[in-house]
């Protein structure tokens, strides 16, 4: 699976990429502000632990425990580093979705003394002036899935989300053969990706004059409640036969194992984690396009600490891309999950 090893690779690239002195970012300050440039009092300096607090959207999204873990794994690689810092992540992230929060725990992460934050941005506009006062502080701060481009971060790290939308509804229309009339299912209405995701598959629509637009669902991200969401939808629109997911939040459930009907519907979602793989093997979504999301916290955390502790400029934007599951490539990479710490991956995958 060729586009699995862009996951990967992600590390080596972004590291050719500092040691040639990449863009430096959303407007940060200047070398010697606050100690800003250099990540804080004495964070990076030789015997100096480095904290970095994590603020994904949701606890309850495994997207984002999955980033978590991640950005764990690169802590203890680090720090068990001969003459290498010691990094400490600090899980900062709320139970739900919710920008201000995200801006009271941007303001917590400065007074608990962390070095560094790399955040998911619920609200772009709630949470900027909290970031621009975390790097007027001496923080400093990179952005992973979900940006907040007019802010003094100084790294954001993600999908080109106008691309994934185009991608999730060139993939339903061939798995509905060119027609039908479909729903896409959008989770928070505020958050940027999201909307360029969105967008996304409006353009792409235009593409296909089989396939007609029925509406666009907005939902908290949770399972639970946009699972209820999609029964609500198929219920109230009984023409919808295809779903363009532009996250995979109702298939980390089993409730639609039942209440989708692989012959009437066809999903296509963002997303491809252990819970949904069942998803793919029956049929329903025939199509994952997977982010590594695992490597959110990943390859995060090693930017901060190049950038802080290695002193490296980084580029101002890294791409991820995503990765293409099919019933094909399901065991391979079922395992790749494994390999990523995954836990809960069913043994019938990994044959």
């Amino acid at each position: 699976m060729k586009r699995l090893t862009r996951a990967a690779a992600v590390l080596a690239a972004l590291g050719a990429m500092a040691c040639g002195g990449g863009e430096q970012g959303g407007g940060a300050p200047a070398e010697g502000e606050k100690g800003a440039a250099a990540g804080g009092a004495g964070a990076g300096q030789a015997g100096q632990p480095i904290t970095i607090a994590v603020i994904a959207k949701s606890s309850n999204n495994p997207v984002f425990l999955a980033a978590r873990t991640g950005a764990e794994a690169a802590a203890k690689e680090i720090s068990a580093q001969p003459g290498g810092p010691q990094v400490r992540v600090l899980w900062l992230t709320p139970p739900q979705e919710d920008g201000q929060v995200q801006a009271q725990r941007i303001q917590q992460a400065v007074n608990d003394g962390a070095d560094a934050i790399l955040i998911a941005a619920s609200d772009p506009g709630k949470i900027t002036g909290a970031i621009n006062d975390a790097v007027g502080r001496g923080v400093q701060v990179m952005t992973f899935d979900s940006d907040a481009p007019q802010s003094q971060r100084f790294a954001y790290y993600g999908v080109d989300d106008l691309e994934v939308g185009k991608e999730v509804m060139r993939e339903l229309s061939t798995q509905l053969g060119g027609k039908g009339a479909i729903a896409i299912l959008a989770g928070n209405q505020n958050a940027p990706n999201l909307q360029r995701r969105v967008q996304g598959v409006r353009e792409e629509a235009k593409n296909h004059p089989g396939i007609r637009v029925v509406n666009v669902f907005n939902h908290i991200e949770t399972p639970q409640d946009a699972a209820a969401e999609v029964i609500r939808v198929n219920n109230a629109y009984p023409e919808v036969n295809g779903w363009a997911m532009i996250g995979g939040w109702p298939l980390f459930t089993q409730t639609l194992l039942t209440d989708l009907d692989p012959a009437r519907y066809k999903v296509v979602a963002v997303d491809a984690l252990p819970a949904e793989l069942p998803y793919v093997e029956r049929g329903i979504a025939p199509v994952l396009l997977a982010q590594p999301v695992y490597q959110w916290g990943y390859v995060g955390v090693q930017t901060i600490v190049d950038k802080i502790h290695h002193k490296k400029n980084v580029p101002q934007n890294i791409p991820m891309q995503t990765v293409r599951v099919t019933k094909e490539n399901l065991n391979q990479w079922a395992r790749q999950l494994r390999d990523w710490g995954f836990t809960d991956v069913d043994p019938k995958y990994l044959q």
